[in-house]
């Protein structure tokens, strides 16, 4: 399909939001899990649960296959693994098990604050005035919510999830570098990799085994909440960019929020809705760019799945079905139309 055919938004932010969604669940789901499951086993549990269950995807007819990672991909999907499949995790479930689940939810909004400013400061992606505004107003909600009337402290456990939220950073704008290859094979090498690490040093460490039903429960949330939620926030990382689907992302802490308060019967403070009203002002702004001007396409060649839309017009000696994969090559090419820092889309401002 062609590119004019769709508003800019699609389908890159409602694969951020649906993202957001999924892991926003995992926060509540995890505070329950807690109770009786040790936190790096049940954080290993998680992650083993989400890379099986990708690798059992990966051989049915559901997923079409995508570009494979190539040789020069291993090291950046080594570091995403550590940083964001073992050190990630673990920080959030030592986070959890020393705050309030709505409270947890509502600082994870700093991971998309993270991932926004290292995309901008270290990786030289495009931010606008408006992207900055609305990180701008999720920061002050995040510090709304470390008010304890009379300084701001987070506890211990708030740092905890602050430094969650650092590697999640990391790992976001890592991962954009793999983002045109198959999302569910890399998503279920870095959770089946994380998760194996974690249960393996939380078993060395003294941790009981638990019953069936916890480690089925546990890598259930796992494969929706860490899994599913993963390969949607890679697909929407080559679609609008890292800055931008760690904003749209933003909605994950609302959404634990909104869950434990419900189903926790956790209480909203004014501190909680003031905050959270804050970051909602935040991700509102974010939704709400529109991004559009004359930009020039440079000589690039890639591999990655597409469709012959305004960005892919090349021809092929045998019929070929959409969407699919190969490498191919794009030619120099000036146009305008609203878009994202997206794959093809990295030109300066």
């Amino acid at each position: 399909m062609g590119t004019s055919q769709h508003s800019h938004l699609w389908p890159g932010v409602p694969y951020a939001l649906g993202a957001a969604i999924l892991f926003g669940v995992s926060t509540p789901l995890s505070k329950l899990l807690l109770g009786t499951i040790n936190p790096w086993l049940l954080a290993g549990l998680m992650y083993l649960g989400a890379g099986v269950g990708l690798l059992l995807l990966r051989r049915t007819k559901l997923w079409v296959g995508e570009a494979s990672l190539k040789a020069a991909d291993y090291p950046w999907l080594i570091a995403v693994i550590l940083i964001g499949g073992v050190a990630g995790p673990l920080l959030l479930m030592f986070g959890l098990k020393l705050t309030t689940a709505s409270s947890a939810a509502l600082l994870l909004n700093l991971e998309g604050l993270f991932t926004m400013v290292l995309a901008w400061m270290v990786f030289g992606e495009n931010v606008d005035r408006r992207l900055l505004l609305g990180a701008f107003a999720i920061l002050c909600g995040a510090v709304v919510l470390a008010w304890d009337g009379t300084s701001f402290s987070f506890g211990s456990g708030g740092l905890f999830i602050v430094m969650a939220c650092f590697a999640w950073g990391v790992d976001n704008n890592l991962t954009r570098k793999l983002s045109a290859s198959d999302p569910v094979q890399i998503a279920s090498y870095k959770c089946a990799v994380a998760g194996l690490v974690n249960v393996v040093l939380a078993f060395s460490l003294g941790s009981d085994i638990p019953s069936f039903n916890l480690v089925l429960a546990a890598s259930l949330v796992g494969f929706f909440s860490i899994g599913v939620s993963l390969v949607f926030f890679m697909l929407a990382l080559r679609h609008v960019g890292t800055a931008r689907t760690g904003a749209y992302f933003s909605l994950a802490p609302f959404v634990g929020a909104i869950v434990a308060i419900v189903f926790l019967q956790e209480h909203p403070s004014v501190q909680l809705v003031a905050a959270g009203a804050l970051m909602a002002i935040g991700l509102l702004i974010h939704l709400l760019e529109k991004h559009e001007h004359d930009h020039d396409h440079v000589e690039l060649t890639h591999d990655h799945i597409h469709s012959h839309d305004a960005h892919h017009q090349h021809a092929h000696d045998d019929e070929i079905l959409e969407p699919h994969s190969h490498s191919h090559e794009h030619k120099p090419m000036r146009h305008k139309h609203p878009h994202f820092p997206d794959l093809h889309h990295h030109h300066s401002h």
